[in-house]
């Protein structure tokens, strides 16, 4: 299949986020002079209010008849004029034929010429695009202040661990040695805080001596975060205990002598080889719990990930309503300056066909954008209307629904489906929720009814978090306990669930305390 950019871009867009579509249409503002942005206070209609009232609801029915269609002759109106050039109705393969060759076949047997008359000019602006027509723009007039601060001062970043690392050691009395060996140490460390090289090589590259690379690295790794530095886990737990006066405990020799032995359901051994009761031990490996042995991590560049969500899904009375944000994208409008150029007799064919074709852009894009909108929103609607037990009383009610169930429901193709629900939030009664968090398998129970694989693997997470600790549950006995509640699974399912989950198996759960 052959995309038109047209519809290379109605894809792309049903794939981006809200936050993406706002820097897409702030580059169209700036490669297009055909669009404008309404400014605050500035009345405009909605979208499908004129150029954008065919179809708007994101489903073309002509174009689902032509996506359909199996062995039939379709062929390719070739179209310069902008009148023939209608996004709507023009050779783009609807939701349904997104992964067919889709070709349309305009009504009628009138052959398209544009030799004898250019059907641009014959557009009716004052119907068209009197909503999006600015009868003139004023450039607001701004005050500067000379001695206003500037932009660069507003700006701060969180400092990364080699940054925190060098600020503290830039307060320590040192030589000129080993202050370039801590300077090297620092540089080479991984975002756990382990040193990633040799000692022999910090010395080299920081031209001292062992002795001195070795005392800066000890010094780093008595900065805080305390332990970076370390060569290994081991050696960072003992300079934490170190520094806090535990350098002689019992719990600094458990990590010295027997760190592969300090298991829950490993106690029992390590009581036998050490001689030392269990419940003494246990005191001492909560010691060590509270010890970090990636102590880098805390200063590492992975930030959060900001969500913003792109429909909220409110319950008014006895209905939920769905809406959008003003998520602050910029509101766009066609300027009427072009037109007017076009109407100038003395403007030469190269610029009215640049016009012509930026007027072509700009529909495109405000159809697209709108073909969005209501894609999304039908999508969203009809997961509320299956999901309405678990919007009402939460996630143990949430209903197997399948991508293909939404697709067949709203007459879309199932790539459409994924491609609307991928990487797109909802802001709902149980929170903010990714659509496909929405989705999940099934499972037949014996009453017949199908239950969620989500509600199950929340059940099994369930009894192990209930479960006696000192004789935890098998995947076997998990699977007895379901099958007696009218849903069979077989253990390796039960395995494969829990997996899933980061859970570990019974022998790993087992605790002797």
């Amino acid at each position: 299949m052959i995309l038109t950019p047209q519809l290379r871009q109605r894809i792309e867009m049903l794939q981006m986020t809200s936050m993406e579509l706002q820097d897409l249409i702030e580059q169209e503002i700036v490669a297009n002079p055909i669009l404008e942005e309404v400014q605050p206070g500035e009345e405009v209609s909605e979208i499908s209010d004129n150029i954008l009232d065919q179809n708007s609801d994101g489903h073309d029915d002509r174009l689902d008849t032509a996506g359909s269609a199996e062995n039939g002759n379709r062929e390719t109106a070739q179209v310069d004029s902008f009148e023939s050039y209608d996004p709507i109705q023009a050779d783009l393969p609807s939701e349904n034929g997104f992964e067919g060759e889709v070709q349309s076949e305009r009504e009628g047997t009138e052959e398209i010429t544009t030799e004898t008359a250019d059907s641009f000019e014959e557009i009716d602006y004052g119907r068209e695009f009197q909503e999006y027509l600015d009868p003139g723009y004023k450039t607001q007039e701004i005050e500067y202040k000379e001695d206003a601060p500037s932009f660069e001062q507003f700006l701060t970043h969180k400092p990364s661990l080699s940054d925190h690392l060098e600020w503290q050691l830039s307060m320590v009395e040192l030589s000129d040695s080993v202050e370039r060996a801590a300077i090297s140490v620092i540089g080479n460390l991984d975002e756990d805080g382990r040193l990633t090289t040799d000692i022999e090589t910090i010395a080299s590259l920081s031209a001292c001596s062992l002795e001195k690379a070795e005392e800066a690295r000890r010094l780093v790794m008595n900065l805080e975060p305390v332990g970076c530095g370390a060569l290994d886990v081991k050696e960072c737990l003992l300079v934490q205990l170190e520094a806090v006066g535990e350098r002689d405990s019992l719990a600094a020799t458990l990590v010295r002598d027997h760190l592969e032995d300090l298991q829950p359901h490993r106690l029992q051994h390590l009581s036998k080889a050490t001689g030392i009761d269990v419940h003494e031990l246990n005191e001492e490996i909560n010691k060590i719990r509270a010890l970090d042995p990636y102590p880098g991590r805390r200063y590492a560049s992975d930030d959060a990930v900001f969500v913003a969500p792109e429909v909220y899904i409110e319950k008014l009375e006895d209905e939920y309503v769905i809406y959008f944000t003003d998520d602050g994208s910029p509101r766009l409008r066609i300027s009427p300056t072009y037109q007017q150029i076009l109407e100038q007799t003395d403007t030469s064919r190269e610029t009215k066909d640049f016009i012509k074709e930026k007027v072509r852009s700009a529909v495109d894009l405000l159809r697209n954008i709108e073909h969005r909108r209501q894609t999304i929103y039908r999508v969203v609607e009809c997961i509320v209307k299956r999901q309405t037990e678990f919007l009402d009383k939460g996630v143990e009610h949430i209903k197997p629904m399948m991508l293909k169930d939404v697709a067949e429901d709203i007459g879309m193709h199932l790539s459409t489906i994924s491609r609307v629900v991928n990487r797109k939030y909802a802001h709902t009664p149980q929170g903010v929720i990714e659509l496909r968090r929405f989705f999940s398998e099934g499972m037949m129970n014996e009453e017949g009814e199908e239950v969620s694989t989500r509600i199950l693997k929340l059940k099994i997470k369930k009894m192990i978090e209930d479960e006696d600790t000192k004789k935890p549950m098998t995947d076997d006995q998990i699977a007895k306990i379901l099958s007696k509640e009218g849903v069979k699974l077989s253990r390796r399912t039960v395995a494969k669930y829990r997996d899933q989950m980061s859970i570990p198996g019974s022998r790993e759960r087992k605790t002797v305390i």
